[in-house]
């Protein structure tokens, strides 16, 4: 028997697509009515990929790179970035619609927590779901809200049911259009935040020789699925204090590896 749980967001089974709900006088499973059943680990968050779906034996960022990049974004640094994504979010939000907001490559849920604040301002019944196929991540998030649904799962497979979401947002993160559109709701939104030509410049002027502009153009991704309705330019400088936050962010980005052979 499968016990129906109305705060429970709509939930896709990842093997056979079947809905999920709790089982049966406990919310510490998860279950199909084909049988397949998910356990919800002691920290709280549920585990949807399948060892298939794995390109790795641990697929995503490790502990140091989370940690590291908990450490860096505690500091405000990136504030800027997450006000700017929070001011789009409220100027989205139905006044009679309680939404489900999906954060596609959340990592330890810097931005998903904010993002959750500013739903619940508005909606206090809101729905939120972070999801990232790093467990390291998935377990740091947890341990900081238990309010907000926290899935280890892939963005190329999303288990949630089509057309459920009201929202979706990808900070920083792989972009997959196509399984995006699928869960999101006709008349749904899409917040993307990429970094720019001039993203940490500085940095890496002190790291290469030559300094190569991203070529990266999500417009051209998404234009197939995806209508454009605005676009923003977040520019703002920050001065690292100390040694730890230098070599944080290095930890969190590409170039800490060039930086440190």
């Amino acid at each position: 028997m499968i016990l129906p749980e109305t705060s429970l967001p709509p939930l896709r089974c990842p093997v056979c697509s079947a809905t999920l709900n709790y089982a049966v006088d406990t919310e510490k499973q998860l279950l199909c009515h084909h049988g397949h059943s998910f356990d919800r680990a002691k920290q709280g968050y549920w585990n949807l990929l399948l060892p298939q779906r794995k390109r790795s034996k641990a697929p995503g960022d490790n502990e140091a790179m989370v940690q590291a990049r908990h450490r860096f974004l505690s500091q405000g640094y990136y504030q800027p970035i997450a006000s700017e994504i929070q001011a789009s979010l409220m100027n989205l939000l139905d006044q009679n619609q309680i939404p489900l907001l999906l954060d596609l490559g959340c990592g330890e849920g810097y931005y998903t927590q904010q993002l959750f604040h500013t739903l619940t301002s508005k909606h206090q019944n809101a729905l939120c779901v972070g999801l990232d196929i790093s467990k390291p991540a998935i377990l740091h998030a947890s341990k900081q809200s238990k309010q907000i649904t926290w899935m280890v799962a892939t963005g190329a497979d999303i288990p949630l049911q089509a057309e459920s979401v009201d929202i979706a947002t990808l900070i920083f993160a792989r972009l997959l259009p196509e399984p995006t559109a699928q869960v999101l709701k006709p008349g749904g939104y899409f917040i993307v935040a990429w970094a720019g030509p001039d993203h940490l410049r500085e940095l890496r002027e002190q790291i290469y020789t030559e300094v190569r502009d991203s070529d990266l153009n999500p417009d051209a991704q998404l234009i197939a699925l995806f209508e454009p309705i605005e676009t923003k330019v977040v520019k703002f400088q920050f001065t690292l204090s100390d040694q730890q936050s230098m070599d944080d962010l290095l930890m969190m980005t590409p170039h800490g590896q060039k930086a440190y052979p």
